[in-house]
């Protein structure tokens, strides 16, 4: 019985022996920098966004492709995985195929919100990078809570500002009025961070969780118009919804490439009282 049982663990022991050894050897495999090569550029080739599944082409969608990525994404290896990012170019496709077949948001408006830090980063070269982070935080803090409280959805960060979607106009304007007065309220080491936002309202086209098109070059146009402490909202945005309890200044011709000739825009704040 002894060497009955002796041999059979002799045999199990070569067997996971074996299986170790096909497991290192996919795992060899799977992370060869050729075959990652290789899988990156059929998800360049492929329809949709290549880099989806990462936070920024994820983030806040709530369609079947995203939510899964997520999900995928979560469970990524700590070491680069052809099979993974296979996975994802799958869920690449679906989505765009879904988005082509008129499930997307291309054919939805959605109000776009950008927000950028005026002359932030030569303070920072000043301030140092804890200080900058320090601040950094405290605008983001100040910004991002009232665009969630109104429905806003952060599409992506961009260094010192971000981009946001909203599918209400109003609330659009409201959150972007809440965002510079929190801001308004930040210092750091004596330094008051000067914001400017610009707000327009279109149908961009819906890629993964992020937005391309026309009107999202508008937004960021808008955006790069305003002065510090400016919230400055394209005219046809405005006129989705009744603004009465808005001050709004004088409409001017927004001059900038990629935005059309007749669109006026307007900064607005809140009805003194």
């Amino acid at each position: 019985m002894a060497a009955e049982q002796d041999a059979q663990d002799a045999r199990d022991e070569a067997a996971r022996g074996r299986l170790q050894r096909l497991r290192e050897a996919a795992i060899r495999l799977d992370s060869h920098p050729a075959v990652l090569g290789a899988v990156e550029k059929l998800r360049r080739r492929a329809p949709g966004d290549a880099k989806f599944g990462d936070r920024l082409s994820t983030d806040g969608g709530r369609n079947p492709a995203a939510l899964v990525a997520r999900g995928v994404s979560a469970l990524e290896p700590d070491r680069p995985s052809a099979l993974h990012d296979l996975g994802l170019g799958a869920l690449q496709v679906w989505q765009t195929l879904a988005e082509s077949a008129g499930r997307g948001r291309g054919d939805r408006e959605v109000t776009l919100v950008f927000t950028d830090l005026v002359g932030f980063s030569s303070w920072a070269l000043q301030a140092g990078d804890e200080a900058a982070l320090d601040l950094l935080r405290a605008v983001g803090e100040a910004v991002e809570e009232p665009f969630f409280a109104h429905g806003g959805r952060v599409v992506k960060r961009l260094g010192d500002g971000l981009m946001a979607a909203f599918d209400d106009p109003r609330a659009a304007v409201q959150a972007a009025l809440e965002a510079q007065e929190g801001v308004d309220r930040v210092s750091a080491e004596g330094y008051r961070p000067r914001l400017r936002i610009g707000v327009h309202a279109g149908c961009p086209r819906r890629l993964g969780g992020d937005y391309l098109g026309v009107d999202v070059n508008i937004a960021a146009r808008v955006a790069e118009q305003a002065k510090g402490g400016e919230v400055l909202v394209s005219q046809p945005t405005l006129e989705r919804f009744d603004a009465a309890d808005l001050t709004c200044g004088r409409a001017k011709r927004l001059r900038a490439d990629g935005a059309p000739r007749e669109l006026r825009v307007c900064a607005v704040s809140r009805v003194a009282g």
